[in-house]
């Protein structure tokens, strides 16, 4: 005895058709959700979810508010990660705005001792306390980027900096933070590459591994003293960002 597979995979298996087809070109904009109720009739529910499983499978891109459209060469769902040392909020929330995404994430603070590869990267002597933050960053509630960071306790142990999560300044990003111990950071140092995702990595971005995702290690240096005040390994989907460095001088 057969059973019919649910509305919501019926209307992303035709999607798709068209799509694969070619009869929806890249880059053109698909039903709205309530134009997919009136044509297979169901609840908002049956609608998200054909989007949800069309988005994962890389055929769509989601528009926060504007809609959705099949994915092109020229249409990558574009969260583009700049530089912003002066940012007083979280670089990552104002950049997906930016792009008309919600950017928000999920995090979890603890005390640790200083691994040797940490301990390196931080200029510090393993073993020594460093404030342990993992993160996960989502734009519309999908998961995009994953981030593991250390800063030495040292440094911020007695500050209300300490939790990077947690206080009068939560949330506001690394050189914010560090501004208000009275240092300026550069430019943060980045060693970028690409490779394939691990299961867990995978797992935890709603990737089919082993999917794309760029890995970067990261330093922030005090722009004085050149010590490290913060180091981070940060791994993004790869289909879903692009990476500008550098900054075009301003016209006239």
């Amino acid at each position: 005895m057969s059973t019919e597979p649910p509305l919501y995979l019926r209307v992303a298996d035709e999607l798709r058709a068209l799509i694969t087809t070619g009869e929806l070109a890249p880059g053109a904009r698909l039903p709205s959700v309530a134009e997919l109720i009136q044509q297979y009739g169901g609840s908002n529910s049956v609608a998200s979810r054909a989007y949800k499983t069309l988005v994962d499978d890389g055929l769509v891109v989601s528009r926060h508010g504007v809609g959705h459209y099949v994915r092109g060469p020229e249409t990558p769902e574009l969260l583009v990660r700049r530089h912003r040392r002066r940012a007083e909020d979280s670089p990552f929330a104002q950049g997906a705005a930016e792009q008309g995404a919600v950017g928000t994430w999920r995090h979890e603070s603890t005390t640790e001792q200083a691994t040797e590869a940490v301990a390196v990267r931080l200029g510090i002597t393993a073993g020594a306390p460093v404030m342990h933050t993992s993160y996960v960053y989502l734009a519309d509630e999908r998961p995009v980027q994953l981030a593991e960071s250390w800063e030495p306790l040292a440094l911020t142990g007695q500050s209300l900096v300490a939790l990077p999560e947690v206080g009068p300044y939560a949330g506001v990003g690394v050189a914010a933070r560090m501004r208000v111990l009275g240092i300026e950071v550069g430019d943060p140092v980045e060693q970028v590459r690409a490779r394939p995702a691990t299961r867990s990595e995978a797992q935890a971005l709603g990737m089919t591994p082993p999917g794309p995702v760029l890995a970067v290690e990261r330093t922030y240096y005090d722009q004085a003293t050149g010590r490290p005040v913060e180091t981070a390994d940060v791994v993004m989907r790869g289909d879903r960002w692009v990476a500008i460095y550098g900054q075009a001088p301003n016209s006239g």
